[in-house]
């Protein structure tokens, strides 16, 4: 029986650095089961609801009232259970009963990143689900804390009401500041009037968080306003709002995507009435560390697909695996992938700091901001290319619906969307320089790290070294020019940025984790920072055995 924990050693390896001894002992037990599960119950009911079980809209009920009710598929539903129940939003806010100590972002990634590899669909509402308990646990009064988080943060207690958060508007897309909603105050609370284009998890949610405008001659970002939107009203009766049709999309077709409108609908105001754009940012940030999440694990189911492949199919009277050329393409998979993967779990730690709220720095806040920039939109593309290349090692199979791999394509697609494009996140790394000259303050981090590394790494800390000169002077030539051409070259600081930081992180992996990642570091220096693109070079073959067969022995290696 196959388990997505076992299969990635690599998770452990992360996992005992990020968490106190007694922590990851606890936490190692509940990923056991849970990796067992997400690799085979979950697996199925994934497919089903992907194929035969995708959620419907109930429009109206027998006596043509609206109702607008979103039916999902028993399969599913159980997995919402067996999930939420094991504390992936509760234990993040909350104290874990086995331990009598309250849990963190670092393991609840864990389980997200097991749950991608799956059904990276279920995980969209998960992460909406972190989302709306961040901002209520954070910015909500005591009143609305009281009597939502419990439900929010619910392990099996009390009724889960999962979360979503309601931003995108037909007019804006991207550009929020267009938004037209309007919140009129009635009362204790306010009614919301207006239509949100793109609202993912409704008819499954039971609070919403939504952006809307009181004041609707402040025009801009400025003038929203952050609100907490019960789905239904007290009584269980619909909250004066209806759902006009579930989006269909290519892929992640698990959660329900909707037009919605509100038609008065009650809701409450969270927060101060200035800052509801600057609340929903950090919520922003924390889904797009999910959306690496969800991409990594993509990434890695990718990798075990055609790996497995591989070592079963046979061609021309020898297996796939002894090709060369599908060995290179095995080796860079899955270096690629160990090194995507420490770079997003070096980012959650500095967001966990942050979003605690102990003793941060603006420096933090603007490296936070950065790295999750960087680790989002590399990952979403690495997730399509990995999942194109487990296709193309598949050959005509992967391109059939009885294997996993289309599936994978589909559901990674949409990850270089969601939480911002390449686009969007270059912007963001331009503003950064800007507005608190990001780049001087991540190289010197970069370069500190280096500094620190033995002198066996020595040869390679140089050449990234010389990396991060280049692109210091390259970015400092860039912000001399005008805003077009500087908008014009975000993407490729962003890119420049990216290989830095991930060059890093494997060579501080390298320090702690023995001579297999010593090897990793170099593949994966050697690929991404290579002086001539032309060079020869056979490091992927002469290697092969030690990355992608010994991986088992380095695991063993970790707990000696």
């Amino acid at each position: 029986m196959r388990n997505f924990y076992y299969d990635d050693p690599n998770l452990a390896f992360l996992l005992k650095e990020c968490l106190a001894p007694e922590f990851f002992q606890w936490a190692e037990h509940e990923l056991i089961e849970y990796g067992e599960l997400c690799a085979n119950a979950i697996d199925e009911r994934a497919r089903h609801t992907d194929r035969e079980g995708q959620p419907i809209l109930v429009k109206y009920d027998k006596m043509g009232n609206d109702i607008s009710f979103v039916w999902r598929n028993e399969g599913y539903m159980k997995t919402v259970k067996q999930t939420y129940d094991r504390g992936i939003v509760g234990y993040v806010h909350k104290e874990i009963p086995a331990l009598g100590q309250k849990g963190n972002y670092i393991y609840s990634f864990a389980q997200g990143y097991l749950l991608s590899q799956t059904e990276p669909g279920f995980y969209c509402p998960v992460t909406l689900t972190m989302a709306t308990a961040y901002l209520i646990d954070h910015y909500a009064d005591e009143d609305l804390k009281n009597k939502f988080l419990p439900h929010v943060l619910s392990t099996g207690e009390v009724e889960l009401y999962e979360g979503a958060t309601f931003l995108t508007e037909r007019q804006g897309g991207s550009d929020v500041g267009a938004n037209e909603t309007l919140a009129v105050k009635e009362g204790d609370h306010y009614k919301l009037t207006g239509e949100k284009y793109f609202a993912s998890n409704a008819g499954a949610c039971g609070v919403a968080m939504v952006l809307a405008r009181i004041d609707d001659q402040k025009p801009g970002t400025k003038g929203l306003s952050l609100f907490l939107l019960p789905w239904k009203k007290e009584d269980g009766s619909n909250n004066n709002l209806s759902i006009r049709r579930l989006k269909d999309k290519l892929g992640v077709k698990a959660v329900p995507s909707a037009e919605v409108l509100l038609n008065g609908s009650k809701a409450y105001l969270v927060g101060e009435a200035s800052k509801g754009f600057s609340y929903m940012a950090e919520a922003l940030n924390l889904s797009r560390l999910c959306n690496a999440i969800a991409s990594v694990g993509i990434m890695q189911r990718a990798y075990l697909e055609a790996k497995s492949y591989a070592y079963e199919r046979g061609a021309f009277k020898q297996k796939l695996k002894d090709f060369p050329m599908i060995r290179e393409s095995l080796v860079n998979m899955k270096v690629k992938q160990e090194v995507e993967m420490s770079a997003v779990f070096s980012s959650i730690a500095l967001f966990d700091k942050v979003a605690s709220g102990k003793s941060f720095s603006e420096e933090d806040q603007a490296l936070n901001r950065l790295l999750i920039a960087l680790v989002k939109k590399e990952s979403a593309e690495q997730a399509v290319h990995f999942s194109h290349e487990a296709i193309e090692l598949h050959g005509g199979n992967g391109y059939i619906e009885d294997f996993v791999t289309p599936r994978l394509l589909r559901d990674a697609q949409v990850l270089t969307v969601w939480e911002g494009t390449e686009n969007i996140l270059g912007l963001e790394v331009l503003r950064l320089i800007h507005k608190y000259n990001v780049h001087k303050l991540f190289f010197k981090e970069m370069l500190n790290d280096l500094n620190h590394l033995p002198n066996h790494l020595a040869d390679d800390a140089e050449r990234v070294a010389e990396a991060i000169d280049s692109a210091e002077q390259r970015i400092d030539q860039i912000c001399k020019m005008d805003e077009s051409r500087q908008t014009y070259h975000c993407k490729r600081m962003t890119k420049w940025l990216t290989d830095i930081y991930e060059c890093t992180i494997a060579l501080k992996d390298a320090v702690r984790g023995g001579e297999r990642k010593v090897v990793i570091a170099k593949l994966f220096i050697e690929n991404t920072l290579q002086n001539d693109r032309y060079a020869l070079n056979d490091l992927a073959l002469t290697h092969y055995e030690r990355i992608v067969e010994d991986v088992h022995e380095f695991s063993e290696l970790q707990n000696n």
